[in-house]
């Protein structure tokens, strides 16, 4: 595993390698989501979305790299991590960070249709669990949210261009 040091804050250099993998997402045809878990300045854990490519629910960028941690670590509990994500988190994998244990969480952008971490619900700082972590916001934000814009942008525009081959195009002029 490699140790980062640079004159970039940590935050900001693991949010550049959860963006890396919300880009493998993109370039899977998922929604460019990515996350790492870091542990002891080290990534010991990846994952960015495959929820349509595996046919999986549960495959969220989050889980995915939780699952890798836990593995490297050989234990369910991922104390002395930090989980970079580049959206927040929704309540499936906000709760699974709670599970883990992770202490800190640090995502790019937020999520106004799903957000478990603050936005829509905050089950990672909820104080009747047994577990809470520090939650940091907006770490890279205008890259975090660029990279699902653009994304979403292309998705329509692909769709419209498909419905104009099909002779379905219903625009004036």
């Amino acid at each position: 595993m490699e140790v980062y040091q640079t004159s970039y804050s940590f935050d900001e250099i693991f949010m550049h390698e959860a963006l890396a993998e919300a880009e493998k997402a993109r370039a899977i045809g998922e929604v460019p989501i990515g996350a790492v878990v870091v542990f002891k300045n080290k990534i010991i854990g990846r994952g960015h979305n495959q929820i349509e490519r595996l046919q999986d629910p549960t495959a969220h960028a989050e889980v995915l790299a939780i699952k890798e941690a836990a593995e490297f670590l050989r234990n369910r509990r991922l104390l002395e991590t930090t989980l970079y994500v580049t959206l927040e988190p929704c309540a499936m994998c906000s709760g699974a960070i709670v599970l883990a244990r992770i202490p800190r969480l640090v995502f790019g952008t937020s999520d106004p249709k799903a957000g478990a971490c603050g936005t829509l619900y905050s089950i990672t700082e909820d104080a009747r669990l047994n577990h809470r972590c520090e939650v940091v916001r907006d770490v890279l934000k205008d890259e975090c949210s660029g990279i699902l814009k653009s994304f979403f942008a292309e998705l329509r525009a692909s769709k419209k261009m498909d419905s104009r081959l099909r002779g379905n195009d219903n625009t004036i002029g």
